[in-house]
């Protein structure tokens, strides 16, 4: 087997895995993986997370034309400015997830630390994740403002529509974004319960034990 045949097969498990788990629902959602060759794979517009086909994944070749499969997601500019400002960004997962979407329409939530610190694992996965504001689905703004970030964050939330995330390969991309949903959904379940939060002290003993990325 391909590495791109792997590549493939893992992206279409791993995405059936976040919609049998109600990550992502009817046709929502979008994921993106380089391949050996420098190209990208990506879900096709339209397409459920609970049946992509491998072979019918949209297919760019390393200079971004589209050389095979189905027209792909509408949110390209999302995942091209990933790739285009982070260059450990091996691949980009967004998804519809409803506790992040919750979370990003209370007035308080801080849009440039969107999670607050409940555990230490929001953090090591994510860094500080950046709450943009609501764009038309599809508005390639979505895609500059990404780009405004300059290659400093691996997550952003967009308010009132979901997350989308970058990492080193498709399962970390898929793993860090299901921490962002969890973390988001502890804060909803302990909204108004005055949790407590870890201190600044914690936070910053978590960002230097695991050398995680946290722009200031």
């Amino acid at each position: 087997m391909s590495g791109e045949t792997r590549l493939r097969e893992e992206i279409c498990l791993l995405a059936r895995s976040l919609f049998d788990r109600g990550l992502t629902h009817g046709s929502t959602g979008n994921i993106s993986a380089r391949t050996p060759d420098g190209g990208l794979l990506v879900s096709p517009t339209g397409s459920s997370f609970g049946r992509l086909d491998p072979a019918r994944l949209s297919r760019f070749d390393a200079g971004g034309t589209l050389v095979g499969g189905d027209k792909p997601t509408k949110e390209m500019p999302l995942h091209t400015a990933f790739y285009d400002t982070r260059g450990t960004a091996g691949a980009v997962v967004h998804l519809h997830s409803c506790h992040a979407v919750a979370l990003s329409m209370m007035p308080d939530v801080d849009a440039d630390n969107f999670l607050p610190p409940l555990t230490p694992y929001g953090l090591m996965k994510l860094g500080k994740v950046k709450l943009l504001p609501f764009f038309l689905p599809g508005d390639p703004a979505m895609g500059e403002a990404v780009r405004g970030l300059a290659g400093r964050r691996s997550a952003v939330m967009l308010a009132n529509h979901g997350p989308v995330v970058a990492g080193k390969d498709v399962e970390a991309a898929c793993t860090a974004i299901e921490e962002l949903e969890d973390t988001a959904r502890l804060a909803m379940l302990t909204r108004g319960h005055g949790p407590r939060m870890l201190s600044e002290a914690e936070v910053q003993r978590v960002v230097t034990a695991f050398d995680v990325e946290w722009d200031t």
